[in-house]
């Protein structure tokens, strides 16, 4: 180290230090990372003086483990650091750990260190803190590098001081803030929303809802005062505190129904989580059933782990050209901004997992991400020393040819596994969440096998105890399959540990054993490694008992052991805020939490049909402007002529009858059955008296041409003078657009090919918000019609002709909106209120809002797989 007697930094190198934003653990930051590179340590940390000016805390740090800021915490009378606040002297040892003042704080991972150098902090006379440098080596600091430390120390205590100001007076609003964030549970809490949401409404709104980065970019200084001006401090509190007793309490359904969970929990496992659409690891129904089913689980009090994959793009970015042809874009996502950290094993280490195949290893990294007081994990393959391949593996969801698809399966079952592993979690039950993470069984065979000294066969035996399998997937090519040469590539060094030949490992992904022409398919292998499998609704029960019959010879097709549990949904995530006060004001405050129970919706009769009915139209009108503002600004970005924009920005009335229709645009899902009989549907449209308007939401697969064909066909429609202000096609359909459909349509519309939709939870979000279904007698409304809680297309008959079964449904969607809907719709009283209309929708809040809930969903998962797959049951007889 060079020496000097100058001062180490001039005044312009000082200022560079001050953070822009005016955030006092940036400058904090900034000062440590300086001082470690200047005096070449492997430890620099800051402890600030609390206001008691009798305690220590850290409050920046190179080396030590970052999670440790703010909670490592010492008297002065207590620790070296203390030493050198007590006594106002550098402090220099060689072995720290021998010193009699030492003190052991676990969390901070200061293991290694051994040498210390410390020196005070005094501004104006006044002890601030004291900065401390460390090293593995022992080392004897000499007096010159003694002398230059606390130079610098006189230099930099002006900027520590003034950040310790700041952190007394604004930093624990700051913090708190920074604290809600970094849990999911503030996504689905109206309050903590709200927080964020009225500190920058705007910008709120073009950071896609993201906390974080919302946090990032407002200045301390700026966000004290916004606080102050309205009040917040309090709410933050208010908002903090219920945090942590949500996250604190033992008093839920999971500590008393779910005993032995508690010792081994659930792991779930799943391609895609839909969390919040600032968390862009999804791409559509599974994963927002992933995202609610964890989210409930929270609740619920339910110990469950769910296991992903980082996409690091996420899912693309959709963008329709001037012809109204879909094109995908593909954006980095930072993670700097998401609630994400790494996953460290219990003695401190970075969790990593390698996954070996016949042509290499990969290997990953593990996030944790908090989901109110559960946790999900996810692999990340961009790490040093995998391939360039490997490194962008995990890039993009759904995305790439059939080897990235086994290779992003393997990471997901295989490397999951081993993430749980590394972590200290042994789960009790494994939950797959569709085929994609069946490779999970064969890892957890092979884990069995190394305990318990079992072959093959019986470790399957055991491990499929514990197995639950959930297929979602009615249509035969949604269902992956490999070739015999994949699956021997990538299982290949797995399958020498089970002790298997190919041929035997192949059988295990094989409807018939022993056809060498029959590729390996993910579906078959979940179904073969799993003691109770599902479906997601009682019709794709049947659907699939029929569909996988022969993987049971000898068994009748309704003995083929697939049942169902019907899809809820999460009920404080889909809920608009003015329905949810509402509820409040009429079933009682308690009432989020007996939503799967009957009687918690019998008082929606009692609810004043003008007060349930102004609740919905405010939520239609929001939609309103929400669906003209996010459509015109895709006009101007496409170059849209500016009478066409401007068009767009005038669409839509706020008191005609609005249909919406948002989902995956796939051919089954026949988003254009709407446009069968154009000229009746326009007739619909422009009747002056009861005129009818549509929002179009949802994306094409990249590569599902027949499906992005059907996309142009519905998006031209804005185009169409015929359909002018009448039509308005929302782009990049995620988790906002659609909170913001289910929300405000007055009619939720339905199409899929009956029996190819396997449940659909999009109709349900609608519900509770006050709209109504118009649908195919499909998924889950093929249960839920009773005749009186919305509408249906049809009798549920199919035809084995598609052109007949589309053409027979087109006919009866028509009859239904012409017969029914519509009029019904402007069926006024005196007071202008529709009340047959509402009266349905009361009808539907009471009947369908308990039933199907995530809630009531996750409880029958528990009591009737979980409990049982984890050895919890006390009694059952039921054996066939």
């Amino acid at each position: 180290m060079q020496q000097q007697d100058a001062l180490l930094w001039t005044l312009e190198e000082i200022s560079r230090l001050v953070s822009n934003s005016g955030n006092p653990t940036e400058t904090l930051t900034n000062i440590v990372e300086l001082i470690q590179r200047r005096f070449e340590s492997d430890v620099c940390s800051v402890y600030l003086l609390e206001p008691d000016r009798s305690t220590l805390v850290l409050a920046a740090t190179v080396g030590l483990r970052p999670e440790s800021v703010g909670r490592v915490r010492m008297r002065l009378s207590e620790g070296l650091a203390g030493l050198v606040g007590e006594q106002l002297r550098p402090q220099v040892v060689e072995d720290a750990t021998r010193h009699p003042r030492f003190k052991y704080f676990k969390e901070a991972g200061e293991d290694p260190y051994h040498s210390f150098l410390g020196v005070p902090l005094v501004d104006r006379g006044l002890l601030q803190g004291v900065l401390v440098v460390q090293t593995i080596e022992p080392r004897v600091f000499d007096d010159a590098i003694v002398r230059m430390l606390m130079t610098a120390g006189t230099q930099l205590a002006p900027l520590v001081s003034e950040a310790r100001t700041l952190g007394q007076f604004v930093a624990p609003a700051h913090r708190r803030l920074s604290e809600i964030s970094q849990n999911l549970w503030w996504s689905w809490d109206a309050e903590a929303t709200s927080l964020f949401r009225d500190l920058d409404p705007v910008m709120w709104r073009e950071l896609a809802h993201n906390p974080i980065a919302l946090l990032q970019r407002i200045p301390i200084d700026k966000l004290e005062d916004r606080a102050s001006q309205l009040a917040l401090h309090g709410r933050i509190n208010y908002t903090y505190r219920r945090m942590q007793e949500y996250l604190a309490s033992t008093r839920t359904w999971g500590a008393r129904d779910a005993g032995v969970l508690w010792a081994r929990p659930v792991a779930y496992f799943s391609a895609e989580f839909g969390l919040h659409e600032s968390v862009p690891i999804y791409s559509g129904g599974l994963g927002i059933l992933a995202g609610d089913h964890v989210k409930s689980a929270s609740d619920l009090g339910i110990p469950l782990v769910g296991v992903g994959l980082y996409y690091s793009q996420g899912y693309f970015k959709q963008r329709l050209d001037l012809d109204g042809y879909q094109h995908e874009e593909y954006l980095d996502v930072d993670s700097r901004i998401l609630p994400i950290r790494q996953a460290t094993s219990p003695d401190g280490a970075p969790v990593t997992v390698t996954i070996e195949t016949r042509t290499g290893a990969i290997a990953a990294r593990v996030w944790r991400l908090s989901v109110g007081r559960n946790t999900v994990l996810l692999l990340d393959s961009d790490v040093p020393g995998n391939s360039p391949e490997d490194r962008t593996l995990t890039a993009r969801l759904y995305g790439g040819d059939d080897r990235t698809r086994i290779r992003q399966e393997l990471l997901l079952g295989v490397g999951g596994v081993r993430a749980l592993k590394a972590l200290g979690i042994s789960p009790g039950v494994a939950h797959l969440n569709e085929g994609h993470s069946a490779f999970a069984a064969l890892e957890l065979v092979r884990l069995r096998m190394l305990r318990e000294g079992l072959d093959s066969n019986d470790a399957i035996g055991r491990v499929s105890q514990q197995v639950v399998f959930t297929t979602h997937t009615p249509v035969p090519a949604g269902h992956d399959r490999f070739s015999a040469h994949a699956i021997e590539e990538h299982l290949g060094p797995l399958r020498d540990a089970l002790g298997m030949g190919h041929e035997q490992l192949m059988a295990l992904g094989r409807v018939n054993p022993g056809d060498e022409n029959e590729t390996f398919c993910m579906t078959v292998l979940a179904l073969k490694m799993s003691r109770r499998a599902n479906a997601v609704s009682s019709l794709h029960g049947q659907v699939s008992r029929a569909m996988w019959t022969g993987l049971y010879p000898g068994l009748h097709e309704e003995r083929v052991p697939i049942g169902h549990i019907t899809n809820g949904i999460h009920v404080p995530t889909w809920l608009a805020s003015p329905m949810h006060k509402v509820f409040d004001r009429h079933l009682g405050p308690d009432w989020p939490r007996r939503c799967a129970e009957t009687s918690c919706w019998e008082a929606i009769e009692t609810v004043d049909d003008g007060e349930l009915w102004e609740t919905h139209q405010a939520l239609k009108a929001r939609l309103v402007s929400f669906a003209r503002r996010r459509a015109a600004a895709s006009a101007e970005r496409r170059g849209e002529p500016a009478e066409f924009v401007a068009q767009i920005r005038q669409s839509l009335s706020l008191d005609a009858l609005t249909i919406g229709f948002a989902r995956r645009f796939a051919t089954y899902k026949r988003a254009n059955l709407v446009l069968q009989d154009i000229e009746r549907i326009v007739s619909l449209v422009n009747d002056a008296r009861k005129p009818v308007q549509l929002v179009f939401a949802g994306k094409a697969h990249p590569l599902d041409r027949p499906g992005k064909g059907i996309l142009q066909e519905v998006s031209r429609l804005m185009r169409d003078s015929r359909f002018a202000g009448k039509v308005v096609f929302v782009e990049d359909y995620d988790i906002n657009v659609g909170r913001h459909l289910v929300q405000g349509v007055d009619v939720w519309l339905n199409t899929p090919r009956r029996p190819l939709e396997a449940s659909g939870t999009s109709g349900q979000k609608v519900v509770l918000n006050g709209g109504l279904n118009l649908s195919i007698l499909d998924g889950w409304w093929a249960e839920a019609y009773d005749g009186l809680n919305g509408f249906a297309i049809g009798v549920g008959e199919t035809h084995t002709s598609i052109d007949v079964h589309d053409a027979r449904d087109g006919e009866a969607l028509q009859a239904v909106l012409e017969d029914e809907v519509v009029p019904l719709y402007y069926d006024r009283d005196r007071d202008g209120l529709p009340r047959r209309w509402i009266a349905r929708m009361k009808r539907a809040i009471r009947t369908l809002g308990w039933r199907f809930s995530a809630d009531r969903m996750v409880t029958d998962y528990v009591s009737k797989t979980y409990v049982p797959a984890a050895g919890g049951t006390s009694s059952d007889m039921t054996r066939s």
